[in-house]
């Protein structure tokens, strides 16, 4: 796991080609934007999280954020200790992103 700020995530994000965007926040966190292109899944959902955790292909790059990084942090070091060898923490999670936002 690494935690990167966020020109550093942003930046690796865009050369990675096998790069996958993971929101872990909650529906309602959700529903206020979420970056382009990622899939949510919520850190709250216990085992859940870990199954589906267990559908994604661990040979990609795990781009992981949540309201303020503490979860996105968690969720990575999960996701390492279940043989996801790339995912990256973004620092200040979305509350801080300056980037684009989808609805």
């Amino acid at each position: 796991m690494a935690d990167l700020s966020q020109e550093e995530w942003v930046t690796q994000l865009k050369q990675d080609e096998h790069a996958f965007i993971l929101d872990v926040r909650t529906e309602d966190e959700v529903a206020e934007g979420r970056i382009p292109d990622s899939t949510n899944i919520d850190i709250y959902l216990g085992q859940d999280f870990l199954n589906e955790l267990e559908k994604l292909d661990k040979s990609k790059s795990y781009y992981v954020y949540c309201r303020s990084g503490n979860r996105s942090g968690q969720a990575c070091a999960i996701m390492n200790s279940v043989g996801f060898e790339n995912a990256y923490n973004l620092e200040g999670g979305f509350m801080n992103w300056q980037g684009e936002v989808a609805e």
